[in-house]
């Protein structure tokens, strides 16, 4: 399956494409709505994972155009800042399905080939750990501060030298 990534965080990015191509997918990966259409305008692309926020850029805003490219794909929407009117809204506007972050690997791609991508009851292999969460999250209000770390360490409510110490370390497994 060849899937095309819009998310504009590079790390999380990166993670997910190799996840996929660890489960048999080409990636294309995108940063900005302008590579997301260059890609789409490509064509072979059978499903789209789209981030609701693209950096100062609404990505719920792209999903026309890409509708209006590739209209039989799957198109998932990601977020981080999930909720029901912003599900409602991303369907509305034409897309499949919406996760919210982290998902893993397997529920994204699950969600590509439209098959059920939760239980009402999750099983331990599907819950990411806490330290996962944490990584994820402290990585989501650094991109908000623009990579300054001293920010990021205020508005998380913990010292400059402990964030440093986090953002040392590898990102636990999922």
């Amino acid at each position: 399956m060849k899937v095309l990534l819009v998310e504009d965080d590079e790390s999380f990015r990166t993670t997910l494409a190799l996840a996929l191509r660890r489960r048999g997918c080409e990636v294309l990966q995108a940063a900005t709505r302008q590579e997301a259409l260059m890609h789409a305008a490509s064509g072979g692309v059978e499903g789209i994972v789209l981030d609701m926020r693209l950096g100062s850029q609404d990505g719920m805003s792209l999903i026309p155009h890409l509708r209006q490219r590739l209209p039989q794909v799957r198109l998932i929407i990601l977020t981080g800042y999930g909720s029901i009117p912003g599900a409602l809204e991303a369907v509305r506007n034409g897309a499949d399905d919406y996760l919210l972050k982290p998902a893993s690997a397997d529920q994204v791609l699950a969600s590509l080939q439209g098959r059920a991508t939760s239980s009402p009851r999750p099983s331990a292999t599907e819950v990411p750990s806490l330290a996962r969460i944490e990584w994820e999250h402290i990585q989501r209000v650094l991109h908000d501060c623009s990579g300054n770390i001293s920010h990021t360490a205020e508005a998380l409510g913990i010292d400059r030298r402990t964030l440093q110490r986090k953002l040392g370390k590898m990102p636990p497994e999922e």
